[in-house]
């Protein structure tokens, strides 16, 4: 089938389920939310804490309507679509306040929608619908590969894997590789053994001590149900430029195998959740790329610009709304702020916006609003000044987490002040403009290094609900992706 009709064919789906949504939001205003992020970025602590914070009706000073008072009530109700699991809200909860364990990390898509009752500042009474689309921001890392033949992505894939950063990691997949030719007859077992080296290699990048970001395709690294089934079952392979695939051969078996995975794997998530979003998220562990190094931040920032391509930015026209969902806000959010004593916020801000500059360039004629904040959705520290001989130093306070390399002395239920270090004063010093990133180490500034805490201990009411999470810039958050809509 041409791919020009294939193309058709989807955009005519796309207006179709537009069409339907805007229908529905006729009677029942609705904004639907995506919450992404990359690994270890706290996506499931951080929709957990916004739901939280909209139901308890928390003190949020930058968050205006609630600031105000104008926000009634916040309820749960059903979501949407049932063939979408939902978001284990209670479940989450209960792990942060009664285990003071921070939850499991989003392995999948999940749902969940939250009705808000508000009186607009000119009065009156109004509701509305917060459909929330929690996803893994590895699938959004897909997106790139519908616009791409097997033969692109193999180029793509195999330049990452040789490059100085990760040649060491991939050493056992690309010695497999050298050991088979593209033309050799399609074998299953050759099949799987490359699949399998090349999943370990993009695991091995996502190592917190490497923390490399751009690592498609992403089910490989979380694959669910679809774990050893042949959409899964592939990898790139050496090819010469225009190679054709010859009949029964590894190369055709690979590239049908990439073609499966995305039509089976990558278009359904992009037509029935991705294309249907109005504001969207983006949470990001900057602070595990500084420690990482050069390497891990040009990776994050090639994986941010990748991001903000695969999004439908801009304001269309109110006809062209009726049939395509456009997002017209995109928030960058820097997680575990903290890990930083509040000197270090502002600069940490800086170096999201340093990393997300060519994406912001690049949106300036949409009319899409971007903005970046550095965030905590829970709060796990507080600050201190403590004494070191004749010098007063900042420092944070929190229970680290036990088990953890440079934790030794830590069992997990004592507190403990940690002296963090600082950021650079300008974000300037992490850029070389003629050799690229430079390390922390190498920063004017200083270094750098974190460890991880529990989560805080939560008081709770007469009721033994949970009272508010302690947080950082939560209320900034959410004003800026929802603030408009609830004037």
């Amino acid at each position: 089938m041409p791919s020009w009709y294939e193309s058709l064919v989807e955009e005519a789906r796309l207006a179709a389920l537009t069409l339907l949504d805007r229908a529905e939001e006729l009677a029942n205003p609705t904004l639907r939310l995506g919450i992404t992020g990359l690994s270890r970025a706290g996506k499931t602590v951080f929709t957990t804490a916004l739901v939280h914070a909209l139901m308890r009706g928390e003190r949020m000073p930058v968050f205006r309507a609630m600031h105000e008072g104008r926000i009634a009530r916040a309820s749960l109700e059903p979501q949407p679509d049932d063939a979408v699991p939902r978001f284990d809200y209670e479940g989450h909860l209960a792990t942060l306040v009664n285990e003071r364990r921070w939850p499991e990390s989003t392995r999948r898509i999940s749902e969940l929608r939250l009705v808000v009752d508000y009186a607009p500042a000119r009065g009156g009474k109004r509701s509305l619908t917060l459909d929330i689309v929690d996803y893994p921001g590895e699938w959004l890392l897909d997106l790139p590969l519908l616009g791409q033949s097997y033969a692109d992505f193999a180029a793509q894939s195999l330049n990452l894997a040789r490059a100085p950063a990760r040649a060491a990691l991939a050493a056992p997949f690309l010695a497999a590789l050298a050991a088979t030719a593209p033309e050799v007859p399609a074998d299953e077992a050759q099949a799987r053994q490359l699949a399998a080296l090349f999943t370990d290699y993009l695991a091995a990048c996502r190592a917190e001590a490497v923390s490399m970001s751009l690592l498609p395709p992403g089910r490989f690294l979380m694959p669910g149900d679809l774990e050893g089934s042949p959409a899964l079952t592939f990898a790139p392979v050496d090819l010469s430029p225009g190679t054709e695939a010859p009949p029964g051969s590894l190369h055709a078996m690979m590239a049908r195998r990439f073609e499966a995975y995305k039509e089976r794997v990558v278009r359904p998530f992009f037509r029935d959740h991705f294309a249907r979003l109005d504001r969207q998220i983006v949470l990001i562990d900057v602070l595990a790329a500084l420690n990482a190094g050069p390497a891990a931040l040009a990776d994050l920032e090639a994986a941010l610009d990748g991001i903000l391509a695969a999004f439908r930015i801009g304001r269309d026209s109110w006809l062209g709304a009726l049939f395509r969902h456009r997002i017209d806000k995109v928030l960058f959010a820097a997680t575990k702020a903290d890990h930083l004593h509040h000197a270090s916020h502002d600069r940490l801000e800086a170096i999201l916006r340093r990393l997300v500059e060519r994406a912001l360039a690049r949106a300036e004629s949409t009319g899409t609003e971007i903005d970046v904040v550095a965030l905590a959705a829970v709060r796990a520290t507080r600050e201190a000044s403590v004494k070191r001989g004749r010098t007063t130093m900042p420092a944070i306070i929190g229970v680290p987490e036990a088990g953890q390399h440079g934790a030794d002395a830590f069992d997990g239920l004592a507190e403990a002040a940690v002296f963090p270090g600082d950021l650079p004063d300008n974000p300037a010093a992490l850029f070389d403009p003629t050799l690229g990133f430079r390390g922390l180490s190498d920063a004017e500034g200083g270094d750098f290094r974190f460890l991880r805490f529990r989560p805080p201990l939560v008081m709770r009411n007469a009721e033994g609900l949970p009272l508010a999470l302690p947080h950082i810039r939560l209320d900034r958050a959410l004003d800026f992706l929802l603030g408009d809509r609830l004037r």
